[in-house]
């Protein structure tokens, strides 16, 4: 079974679409899966158009009526697709903005991957790709200032890309005997994302015997929204961290 674990906040331009083309990709590439949606307090009809695509997909849909923000968020998610599988060694759990900046045709060669022997596979934008836009670039740059071995030290090229897909297994034991994981971000409002994938990794990874990277194709034109991505807050929620990221090698085979 393949979960594929969707944090909505106020997406109603695009979780249609996102949704309609998952549809299309899982259809053609013939695994069974589900979509597992937390609508994270949306005001806008974010509700109204998830209750339409639970006709036609296979969607179990969460809601909190308080602003969890993207961490907290993907973290319930995550866990629900612990909860949920039958098969913790083979399942796999993947996780994919609302915005549809990311392409679900991407989704089959992570999972390709995971079924090829990869216990974390991490989304990279290949070379020579799309031109992030200038202060995302710059706060990428400040982040690995901010942070030294803690980003250069990772096990891949793009450690706070949150577009992954992990053997649940290594979910489970990441998680085990913990009720919380990830730190709590200050305010759910302000930023946090960059954080919540970087501590993810450094959580996930001790219990991954391969980890890999899968190049994706970021559409940052297909965003029908103004950006919510904000500099100081992102780099601010980073500050925690320093020091504190470590990267064990993978575990050997048995």
């Amino acid at each position: 079974m393949i979960f594929i674990t969707i944090p909505v906040h106020n997406e109603e331009k695009t979780i249609g679409v996102l949704l309609w083309k998952i549809r299309k990709v899982m259809a053609e590439f013939g695994r069974d899966y589900e979509v597992l949606v937390l609508d994270d307090a949306s005001t806008d009809g974010t509700p109204e158009v998830l209750e339409r695509y639970r006709r036609v997909l296979p969607l179990r849909r969460t809601r909190s009526e308080v602003r969890l923000g993207y961490g907290a968020a993907l973290e319930r998610l995550l866990r629900e697709a612990t909860r949920h599988t039958r098969y913790p060694k083979r399942d796999v759990a993947l996780t994919i903005q609302a915005d549809f900046t990311e392409n679900p045709e991407d989704l089959v060669p992570m999972v390709k991957a995971i079924e090829g022997g990869a216990d974390l596979v991490v989304g990279a934008r290949s070379p020579g790709g799309e031109i992030l836009p200038t202060p995302v670039r710059v706060s990428r740059w400040l982040a690995g200032v901010l942070l030294g071995r803690g980003m250069r030290g990772a096990p891949v090229s793009d450690p706070l890309s949150g577009f992954r897909a992990y053997r649940i297994v290594v979910l489970k034991k990441a998680f085990r005997e913990e009720e919380e994981v990830l730190s709590p971000a200050q305010s759910p409002a302000q930023g946090g994302g960059w954080a919540t994938n970087l501590e993810l990794l450094s959580l996930t990874v001790p219990h991954a015997r391969r980890v890999e990277e899968s190049p994706v194709r970021l559409r940052l034109d297909h965003r029908l929204r103004g950006s919510r991505f904000r500099p100081v807050q992102e780099l601010r929620s980073l500050l925690p961290l320093r020091g504190r990221l470590e990267w064990p090698a993978a575990e050997e085979e048995p």
